[in-house]
């Protein structure tokens, strides 16, 4: 008992320090794992044993993750990118399966060591790839697309090859083995789908009737490990039984709960899985076998780099897409240390090659990132059709813009820049607008639209749209970092252009405005200037008065709105809400009783003083010369950081 809690404190503590320095030079937390599994492996301090309970607590990692995957299975989502899924992802899978069968073959290795190897290098990372495409902002690009397409279906693939890879083992009677494992499967899944819809939502709308959130995470923890055990019984994986639970919780309306509810158990167990796999590396064994290593690593790499983009090739007239789309799926991925754990447990490989294996799975994915963020650099080196589509689009725009002047460009044809274009178009202003997600752009140009596809953030692209002869500049979509991008160009190309940018709130509004923008539109105050102008109406006001306070509002740059006092359902949020109110009560004998405004200098701080409370009575704007009494409060806007330095200066608690 001691020993087991003395191992997974050893593990954790470890995990949270690497965890912390990986996530400070903005590496995935995942390769962390992996390196204190390492660290703390037979190779340098032998401090963690690799015994069974280890590879138990490990297994259950495998368990939840696979639950996660089927949480969020999709038959609509797999309908509609079933092209790229079931094409482009099942060419990939299966042709890097039989070329790394063939290798391995050719070098005296036997056909079970090669398709198990192949399905473990087929596997991309879905947890470094999905993070870094988001950070990027290129999830709905063309590559982006087609990268999310592959990672679907090789999640899929790993189901029927925790079935497989087992039967592999059989030898002589592989054939034979894989057919029986392929009934078992067939016949367990079905009585578990089968009975599970039909039972599933009635019993979980049974238990969230209870209102008992305890009640409810019980339930979820004992669906899936239930599930895992039966098929586990069943002469199957219990990663399988998991991946199915979560596939049938995904049909039903507490699907978004569970996945709240179960995240922490995923992160934190899966973390010990990859620690596992860490400390399975023997580093005598890679060093030895260095030549080796390095030589996978090379083919690993270069090969899924050659065949996913001469694949992607097939599904885009852009060589750039493929060559973006091969570089962001070059290494290998958790699932594939998954299945090469699956496979070392039934010896299928000599243990000198699994070792030269995980290792070049791990230097790949750490090297993924790189590859990732030097990807669009060597695309465009390497890609002479990707200028050629470039000079293509340029091309159509300059068409679109020839001989217009004083006209808007739209930077974004969403909802919000298709509802901007209405209005211009009512008033007879005309407008080029750019986006690019071609889908969007091949519909609107088709029903009459002026609108072509382009990134706004490319100087080329704004000079064809006629930056230099247009009236205004807007970012129609909300999203910081592409708007400052497209602020630097325009006024790059156009000093002093007038550019309107659009956000959710006002938590940007002052980088934005710094940054050269005209105007800044936050939705949440707009909305609340409307909310409040219907408001006055209804409550008597006079039209003229309300529409003078909203226009005095907002040249005041919504300076009187912004901010708001936060509770306990804001502070759970991470909704990165830069500024906010707070009220502080001067108590007697507290440092700022007795002194004016002015002599505590609070705005020095970062706050803004936007009222003082007395006797009931609320003076905004008071003067620097305003002395605070004992029984005041004082209304302060600014960071979370800000008001705790002025709660200090104060002396308050």
């Amino acid at each position: 008992m001691h020993s087991t809690l003395a191992l997974i404190l050893l593990l954790l503590a470890a995990a949270v320090l690497a965890t912390t320095l990986f996530r400070a030079f903005r590496l995935p937390a995942l390769l962390g794992y992996i390196v204190v599994g390492i660290v703390l492996g037979p190779s340098i301090l032998n401090m963690a044993p690799q015994d069974q309970e280890t590879h138990s607590i490990a297994e259950f990692g495998v368990v939840f993750l696979m639950f996660s995957i089927g949480l969020e299975f999709s038959l609509t989502k797999l309908k509609a990118m079933r092209s790229l899924v079931f094409g482009l992802g099942g060419l990939q899978v299966s042709l890097t399966m039989l070329l790394a069968t063939a290798i391995t073959v050719a070098f005296g290795l036997g056909i079970e060591a090669g398709l198990a190897l192949g399905g473990a290098l087929a596997m991309s990372s879905t947890a470094i790839v999905s993070k870094l495409l988001v950070e990027t902002n290129a999830l709905d690009t063309a590559h982006g697309r087609r990268i999310f397409g592959v990672l679907l279906f090789q999640d899929l693939a790993v189901v029927p090859l925790l079935i497989f890879i087992p039967a592999l083992a059989s030898g002589a009677n592989m054939a034979e083995a894989m057919a029986y494992a392929g009934a078992k499967a067939v016949l367990a899944l079905g009585l578990i789908l089968v009975l599970g819809q039909r039972l599933l939502r009635p019993w979980l709308h049974l238990v969230a009737e209870r209102k008992s959130a305890e009640l409810f995470m019980l339930n979820v923890l004992l669906i899936t490990l239930g599930l895992a055990y039966i098929t586990a019984i069943a002469g199957l994986s219990l990663a399988l039984g998991a991946f199915v639970a979560g596939m049938l919780i995904s049909e039903t309306e507490y699907r978004y709960q569970v996945e709240s509810d179960i995240r922490p158990f995923r992160d934190v167990l899966m973390g010990l899985f990859f620690v596992t796999i860490g400390m399975a590396l023997d580093l005598d064994t890679v060093l030895t076998q260095l030549p080796a290593t390095l030589v996978m690593l090379a083919l690993l790499i270069l090969g899924k780099l050659a065949l996913i983009t001469a694949l992607t090739r097939r599904f885009s007239d852009d060589w750039g897409t493929a060559l973006r789309t091969g570089l962001g799926l070059a290494q290998a991925g958790e699932f594939g240390l998954v299945l090469l754990a699956l496979a070392d447990t039934y010896q299928l490989m000599p243990f000198e090659i699994r070792q030269a294996a995980l290792a070049a799975m791990i230097l790949s994915m750490l090297l993924a990132p790189f590859l990732m963020h030097y990807g669009e650099r060597m695309a465009i080196r390497l890609a002479g059709g990707a200028w050629l589509t470039q000079a293509k689009s340029v091309h159509e725009i300059v068409l679109k813009s020839f001989g217009v002047s004083n006209h808007v460009i739209l930077c974004g044809y969403g909802r919000s820049g298709q509802s901007l274009a209405r209005i211009l178009e009512t008033e007879g202003v005309s407008f080029i607008a750019l986006d690019h997600d071609p889908k969007r752009v091949k519909e609107a140009a088709a029903a009459g639209d002026n609108v072509v596809f382009g990134d706004s953030t490319r100087a080329e692209i704004l000079t064809a749209a006629g930056l230099n002869r247009a009236r205004a500049v807007v970012v129609s979509f909300a999203h910081t970092p592409t708007a400052l991008q497209v602020l630097a160009t325009a006024h790059r190309l156009r000093p002093g252009a007038p550019v309107i940018v659009r956000t959710l709130d006002d938590a940007d509004l002052d980088q934005l405005m710094a940054a050269g923008a005209m105007e800044v539109v936050p939705e949440v105050l707009e909305g609340a200037l409307m909310l409040g102008s219907q408001t006055l109406l209804m409550a008597g006001i006079p039209l003229g008065t309300v529409l003078k306070r909203i226009r005095r509002m907002r040249e005041l740059r919504y300076s009187t709105m912004r901010g708001y006092f936060q509770g306990i359902t804001d502070e759970s949020e991470e909704t990165g809400y830069q500024e906010r109110l707070s009220s502080i009560l001067i108590e007697p004998r507290q440092h700022g009783v007795d002194r004016t405004l002015g002599e505590l200098e609070l705005e020095s701080l970062g706050v803004t003083i936007l009222a003082v409370r007395r006797h009931g009575i609320r003076a905004t704007d008071p003067t620097p010369e305003t002395r605070l009494e004992a029984g005041d409060t004082l209304i302060l806007r600014g960071s979370t950081e800000a008001i705790a330095a002025a709660k200090l200066q104060l002396g308050a608690n």
